[in-house]
């Protein structure tokens, strides 16, 4: 094991299975639904949902049933109190649907999550709704691959910090690997751990969200699986000569 980076992380949704996509796709017959109340060219729909989706977090925090209730609280105020209650119940269809899609991993992800195994110890730090999260663990068949799996409700400093703490291991000998600069990458990076970002082709607004300029050099981008083993190596050759990557 190298001596530099002794921990590698992986976030779960769209870094190891597809999961924006689905949201994406649920959003998008969400506004047909308040389509049916208002002028969509007007409405500015989307910018709206996201604003409650926002505010929400503090209650609801993330996944399927923070977005539909967000949904529903949305439908009433953009249709102005008109949402008929089948249309509620579509909302509601809409989350069971997500709930329900199968896991879809990554093409040659879990090659890559293996290779990385190999020389280090990796585990796995996913965020949102717990019960959804366990059932895509589960049935990802990625398990076995992680020391430790983590859910948790946030992506923050605090957060990474607690667990660095349990894992006993300082934030430089540290890489997150992920597909959201907000919550994969920048905190790492400001606790002076190393990132891999690896993007995915959608993101939700909310994780785009971050500025990572300063802590830049301790983070790598990759476009695709295949090359998160020799971006993990680089990593670890730089931090085992105390520089940072580049």
């Amino acid at each position: 094991m190298d001596n530099g980076i002794r921990m590698v992380a992986f976030d779960g949704d769209d870094t190891l299975w597809r999961s924006q996509d689905y949201f994406d796709a649920a959003q998008l017959e969400f506004e047909q639904i308040v389509g049916r109340y208002i002028d969509l060219a007007d409405a500015r729909v989307a910018e709206r949902l996201y604003a409650f989706e926002k505010a929400n977090l503090a209650w609801f925090g993330y996944g399927v049933k923070g977005m539909a209730l967000s949904m529903i609280e949305a439908a009433v105020e953009i249709t102005g109190q008109r949402v008929g209650a089948a249309d509620v119940q579509r909302i509601v269809g809409l989350a069971k649907e997500l709930l329900r899609h199968p896991v879809e991993l990554l093409p040659g992800i879990r090659d890559a999550v293996a290779a990385v195994a190999a020389k280090h110890d990796v585990v796995l730090i996913t965020k949102g709704d717990l019960f959804h999260q366990e059932a895509k663990v589960r049935d990802s068949g990625l398990a076995d691959l992680f020391r430790r799996i983590e859910i948790v409700s946030e992506k923050d400093p605090a957060t990474y910090a607690r667990l660095l703490e349990e894992f006993g291991i300082a934030a430089a000998q540290f890489v997150m690997v992920g597909n959201s600069l907000r919550s994969d990458i920048a905190p790492v990076l400001t606790l002076g751990g190393w990132g891999v970002h690896m993007p995915y082709h959608t993101t939700w607004s909310h994780e785009s969200e971050a500025s990572i300029d300063a802590c830049g050099e301790r983070m790598r981008t990759v476009p695709s699986p295949e090359g998160l083993p020799a971006a993990i190596q680089a990593i670890a050759g730089s931090a085992a000569a105390g520089r940072f990557a580049r």
